[in-house]
């Protein structure tokens, strides 16, 4: 470990089952064996980084050295935690590179997240075969389903070596990685050769080290066009409010990125940036303020934000996040409270698109980050790679530490320039809690 990583306690080895014995019969002449990428990790993608600093990672790619014997060699795959566009993209990519490009034995889908592994739950495995996938990239969703919830590791791996199954691809969020990481640990201890890898998918965009996860970009042009109609509705009648709501738990990137994609909107609210309704600050007078001088307002809030102002809940849902009060109810009661005894009646116009983001298909542009995903995943996989994900950084492929990804959420840095770059397209920026002390 060198001095640098020291510092970050990071360190970006990737665990190998063994030698790598067998020679690939892929048509290449270039091979990502050995190769590192030296990449500037700063605050952006690792909070802990006080400064920039160089580290080393394991390029993504194909080996010519392979662990696995395709031809002898089954892999599964499972979707897990809420829907986001790409989803069958990358399955299909991981699918169509198992049977076109490496000729595998064949390839399992898990059905209904980790709950597909339990043999109390009855579902049934799904054989995913080129036929079967072909045209699953048209759709929105998963066509594996999915759930939320932990499960007992030990039962998933029970279940792996009774099917089999030489490697496996889990797809998820910051809690499937965590499931992931315990699954990994229970293959470990007991010395099983099954390849464990991740596929980060965040529609929050807010897994540590990951700068952009598939789907946000779909996200954030579905997000537009809701923040349009809100503009359209806002406009259309006298003092017309336009409230979206956005995903966002505990990150405002969705918010902030679709906010400057429509300069129309006038408050942005994020998690990260505690504001305050009413007094020398507050977002209620500075509405007013913008209702009486533009007569219409649009107001983006990510689900997250606010929370400091609503009451505390230690009710939890099934992926153990704790269930936030709700941000838009608190909005609109602020307004409708601010104005009752003003001389302008406001009229607010509420829309959620929430559901509809996350189960629409991907753009072209996620399209094909989800390809490489995919094929990178088995890449790693066949040269006996585990306990480790895809990730993309600064536009190079890498292999990251499993156990990297699940030590925070990441979060929307309000000293970025893309924060500046919020305050200033909306003018929010003398509100109280928008800029950090």
């Amino acid at each position: 470990m060198t001095k640098e990583q020291s510092q970050l306690a990071l360190d970006p080895t990737i665990p190998v089952l063994g030698p790598c014995k067998n020679i690939s019969s892929l048509p290449y002449t270039v091979w990502a064996d050995g190769q590192q990428f030296p990449l500037i990790v700063d605050q952006e993608i690792y909070a802990q980084a006080k400064s920039p600093v160089t580290l080393s990672f394991e390029a993504a790619g194909p080996r010519k050295h392979l662990y696995f014997d395709p031809i002898r060699t089954k892999c599964a795959i499972v979707t897990c935690g809420g829907l986001c566009p790409g989803l069958n993209d990358v399955i299909r990519a991981i699918v169509m590179e198992a049977y076109h490009a490496y000729g595998m034995a064949g390839v399992l889908g898990i059905p209904y997240g980790l709950e597909g592994f339990i043999p109390r739950y009855g579902h049934r495995y799904i054989e995913l075969t080129p036929d079967v996938v072909k045209q699953s990239h048209l759709f929105g969703g998963t066509m594996l389903g999915s759930s939320r919830g932990p499960q007992d590791p030990t039962e998933i791996v029970d279940t792996l070596e009774r099917s089999n199954v030489n490697m496996l691809f889990i797809i998820g969020g910051d809690g499937t990685m965590r499931a992931g990481q315990a699954i990994y640990g229970e293959v470990t201890r007991r010395n099983l050769k099954i390849a464990i890898i991740g596929i980060p998918k965040t529609i929050d965009n807010d897994i540590n080290f990951i700068p952009q996860s598939f789907g946000f970009e779909t996200a954030v042009a579905k997000a537009s066009e809701a923040i349009e109609c809100a503009h359209i509705e806002a406009t259309g009648t006298p003092y017309g409010i336009g409230l979206v709501k956005l995903m966002g738990r505990e990150s405002g990137f969705i918010a902030a990125q679709a906010c400057l994609a429509m300069k129309e909107v006038n408050f942005v609210l994020i998690p990260e940036a505690p504001f305050q309704l009413e007094g020398p600050g507050g977002l209620m007078p500075a509405v007013e303020e913008r209702l009486r001088a533009r007569r219409h307002c649009v107001i983006v809030t990510a689900e997250g934000a606010g929370q400091h102002l609503l009451a505390k809940s230690e009710e939890k849902d099934k992926s153990g996040n704790i269930i936030l009060g709700n941000v838009s109810d608190l909005l609109k009661k602020a307004i409708k409270e601010h104005f009752k005894d003003s001389d302008i009646s406001p009229s607010v116009k509420y829309i959620d698109p929430s559901y509809i983001i996350r189960s629409v298909p991907a753009t072209p542009n996620d399209k094909v980050y989800c390809g490489f995903l995919g094929q990178y995943a088995l890449h790693a996989a066949m040269a006996g790679r585990t306990g480790m994900v895809i990730g993309k950084l600064q536009s190079r492929f890498v292999h990251l530490p499993m156990e990297l990804v699940t030590r925070e959420r990441r979060h929307l840095d309000i000293h970025s320039d893309l924060w500046r770059a919020v305050l200033e397209s909306t003018g929010q920026g003398r509100l109280k809690g928008m800029q950090a002390e």
